[in-house]
């Protein structure tokens, strides 16, 4: 059993390119698709507090349920939204990523490179075609240079 768990949505590009550098490491990491299989509410709670965050940080702000339910509106307990993160998963942010070395929400997918055990094994590039990660498994820089 892999030691690196993806709170994953395989329809979410950033959640793919995190998943694709995890591998990347030469790592198969348990995947839970947690739009069908979502959290109890203490993983959820330890995951909030092992990212350090707060609960609104990991609300989803850009899906139908948001705005339908007023979450903007600061009303809003951390207990209730829990509860509406359990009950209507996709309010979840993604993807959450557990490592050895910390647990983030890795958006952008590249802030996943900062809790992973292992090295990048060769070149990787974005869905986007955005490369991240030379053939030596070095980062690229925003210059462009590893």
């Amino acid at each position: 059993m892999s030691d690196i768990t993806i709170y994953h949505n395989p329809d979410c590009g950033t959640s793919r390119n995190t998943l694709a550098l995890i591998r990347n490491s030469g790592v198969e990491p348990t995947i839970v698709l947690y739009l069908q299989n979502p959290p109890s509410r203490q993983q959820l709670t330890e995951l909030i507090a092992a990212m350090g965050i707060s609960v609104r940080a990991l609300l989803r702000t850009n899906v139908e349920p948001y705005q339908q339910l007023g979450l903007a509106e600061d009303r809003f307990s951390d207990a209730q939204l829990i509860d509406l993160m359990l009950a209507q998963p996709i309010l979840m942010n993604r993807p959450v990523v557990v490592t050895p070395l910390g647990t983030r929400l890795c958006r952008p997918s590249e802030v996943v490179l900062e809790i992973l055990p292992a090295p990048q094994q060769g070149a990787f590039s974005k869905e986007d075609g955005e490369a991240l990660i030379d053939a030596r498994g070095q980062r690229i820089d925003v210059a462009g240079k590893p």
